[in-house]
This record gives structure tokens, C-alpha cells and sequence, in this order.
């Protein structure tokens, strides 16, 4: 109980915006954004440095920041607070938004009112969607109560026609269109990182063109649920899980 509420008070400290931007202790791999006013400022917590390189170079910059993250995320679900803070992929998260963690959270404080989870459309970048949640609700939950928190939603192909072309997010649409022109050059993105920063731009950045999916509460709940049951020490409830969806396992080889 001791070192939690010592960790909260750190997060508190170093969460204000005001010491934070004065003593230059924003993450080194945080790429802020040149507006002051929260409400017009939006966070890209992107999956990966080589995505979040290109989204760095595609980005606006006067509104939209980039914070590349490498690697596995905490799970959350049985770790204190002191741990949570510590750990090296979430510090940069809370130091970045500004608004301290847990019973310290102030959202008065958030220095993006727009916090966009940028992974891939693989199941490790579902894993990474699922993570991040289950962080966001035990810990920022009012982001979700306040809608401040969205998936993005990038595209898995990219088909040509001709000299045309127009990127596509699921199977089932690519189907369709290659039923009526099956001679179409079809290109797979395997992740964000084999798009260039145009095309992460026009795709899954630009606010004019893009498609954003807000997190609500239920989706954290399940997200939280589900991570509860495959992640957790509970052997029963994960086995129960597997053997009722094994064969709807759409595997990612």
C-alpha cells in the first residue's frame, strides 16, 4: 500500500503539464504536436517504430502527435499501481497525456482529448488493442465515459484497377469487388508498417477520410473480460474458451 501511494504521488508530480513541459521530460519517442489547446489535439499511440516513423512523417503536425510503442504491453489486470507506473512501455502514456493514473486521474489535466490506439490488423495488434484497454478502464477509465478514446481502423488491401485504385478492410468486401473484376492487382498490407506515410496519411490519419471507431464502456468491459479469461490464472474458464471457439480461429500465419 505504501509504495502504491508512493507511486501515485509521482504520477501526480510528474503528470502536470506545466512541470512536465518546463523540465523537458515528455518521452523521447513522443513526436508532440504544435497546438496548445487540448480540445484540437489528438495522440496516436502507434504500434511499433516503423509504423511510427512513417506516421510521423504523414501526420499533421499541428495537431496530431505520434507515441510509438515496441513490444508487448503490462497486463494490468494483477499488478499494482506502483508496478504500473514503473513499466516502460505504460510510463510514456501517462507522462504523455498529462493527467496522472488511478485515484490521482484528472482529465480537467489531459493535454489530448483525442487518444487514438493505431495497431496493426493482425491478432498481435488485437492483443495490443485488448491490453491497452483493459489499462484505460482500470486506470483513465473516465476517458472512455468522456469519449475520448478510438480505435483507428486501417485498411488490409490496397487493389488496383486499372489506373485506379482504393483500399479495402475486410474479406468480405474484397470478395465482392473481385467477383465483379477479377482482374484486379491486389496488394496486402501485413502491417502498418508496410504503408508509407502517404498512405497512412490518406488512410487511417487524415480526420477528412478516415474511419475512427469511439471505445465505449462496454467495449473495455469485454475486452477486460476477455483478457480476464485468456490471461488469467484460472485454467477452467480459458480451457472452456478454447475449445468452444477453436474452430472459428481465423489463425495468422
Amino acid at each position: 500500500a505504501a509504495k502504491a501511494r508512493e507511486a501515485a504521488r509521482k504520477a501526480r508530480e510528474l503528470a502536470r503539464r506545466k512541470t512536465v513541459l518546463e523540465s523537458g521530460s515528455l518521452p523521447g519517442k513522443l513526436a508532440d504536436c504544435s497546438e496548445k489547446d487540448p480540445s484540437k489535439c489528438e495522440l496516436f499511440i502507434v504500434e511499433g517504430d516503423s509504423a511510427g516513423g512513417s506516421s510521423k512523417m504523414g501526420r499533421d503536425r499541428k495537431i496530431q502527435a505520434i507515441l510509438p510503442l515496441r513490444g508487448k504491453m503490462l497486463n494490468v489486470e494483477k499488478s499494482r499501481i506502483d508496478k504500473v507506473f514503473k513499466n516502460e512501455k505504460l510510463q510514456p502514456i501517462v507522462i504523455s497525456l498529462g493527467a496522472s493514473i488511478g485515484d490521482d486521474f484528472n482529465i480537467g489535466k489531459l493535454r489530448y482529448h483525442k487518444i487514438i490506439i493505431m495497431a496493426d490488423k493482425d491478432v498481435d495488434g488485437s492483443h495490443i488493442n485488448c491490453l491497452l484497454l483493459t489499462f484505460f478502464y482500470r486506470y483513465m477509465r473516465e476517458l472512455i465515459d468522456k469519449g475520448h478514446l478510438y480505435i483507428a481502423q486501417p485498411p488490409l488491401y490496397k487493389i488496383k484497377m486499372g489506373k485506379t485504385f482504393k483500399y479495402v478492410d475486410n474479406d468480405k468486401e474484397l470478395e465482392e469487388i473481385i467477383k465483379e473484376n477479377p482482374d484486379i492487382e491486389v496488394q496486402r498490407f501485413k502491417g502498418l508498417g508496410e504503408m508509407n506515410a502517404d498512405q497512412l496519411w490518406e488512410t487511417t490519419m487524415n480526420p477528412e477520410t478516415r474511419i475512427l471507431k469511439k471505445v465505449m464502456i462496454d467495449d473495455a468491459i469485454l475486452a477486460d473480460e476477455m483478457f480476464e479469461i485468456l490471461m488469467g490464472e484460472e485454467v477452467e474458464p480459458r480451457r472452456d474458451f478454447i475449445m468452444k471457439h477453436s474452430r472459428e480461429a481465423n489463425i495468422d500465419i
